[in-house]
């Protein structure tokens, strides 16, 4: 029996929304909207869901599950897309699966690959893949330290320059990457963000206690 899936992802540039039939084993994407705006997730996000729905012939109460991205990614980014899925989850009272973001990249790559997305100051998100499957991080640092043993990069065109690898797809999650990324076997945890660090914004009380 196919399930009708809401996959969205706010940890990167691309503020994703798609509407995906899943009828193992195969997966269809029924519609997709991607808006490249680092500073709009907010603004686009329920735009692109409910646009999708609407390019895919659906409404809310035909979904089945909700497939979102818990990061890495930037604190405030990565809230409106967790906090999306979780209440229009408890709103239909469907289950809401929490995945990697840099998986429903590394999901389509083979062999040995590095995806990488950008952590700002800096530094880039990293995980390397083998055959589509994590074998490290996710974790954060410098270009200069991830630890380059790969034969193929993906995901952000800017930062995936900075290594000495040949390119290849994709460059942001993408809906099908997102459902290809659950484990469906297994019941949904939790939603827990995959920061990696501490927000730049600090509470005023710690501000005051370290003037």
């Amino acid at each position: 029996m196919s399930s009708i899936v809401l996959a969205i992802d706010t940890a990167t540039p691309a503020v994703t929304a798609g509407v995906v039939r899943l009828g193992p084993p195969q997966i269809d994407l029924l519609a997709e909207r991607v808006t490249l705006d680092a500073r709009a997730h907010a603004e686009s996000l329920t735009p692109n869901v409910l646009g999708a729905l609407s390019d895919a012939g659906l409404g809310m109460t035909d979904l089945d599950a909700i497939v979102v991205g818990c990061g890495p990614g930037p604190f405030t980014g990565l809230r409106v897309g967790m906090a999306t899925a979780a209440a229009f989850a408890q709103a239909l009272g469907v289950p809401v699966h929490g995945v990697c973001s840099l998986d429903a990249i590394g999901v389509f790559t083979a062999g040995d690959a590095l995806v990488v997305t950008d952590a700002r100051r800096r530094e880039v998100y990293w995980a390397r893949y083998r055959d589509g499957v994590r074998v490290a991080g996710p974790a954060v640092c410098a270009p200069a330290d991830v630890p380059v043993d790969a034969a193929t990069i993906a995901g952000s065109p800017e930062h995936a320059a900075l290594f000495d690898l040949p390119r290849t797809a994709p460059t942001h999650p993408s809906a099908i990457g997102l459902v290809r990324a659950v484990d469906w076997k297994v019941e949904p945890a939790p939603l827990i963000p995959l920061y990696l660090r501490r927000p730049d914004a600090k509470p005023t009380s710690e501000r005051v206690a370290r003037t």
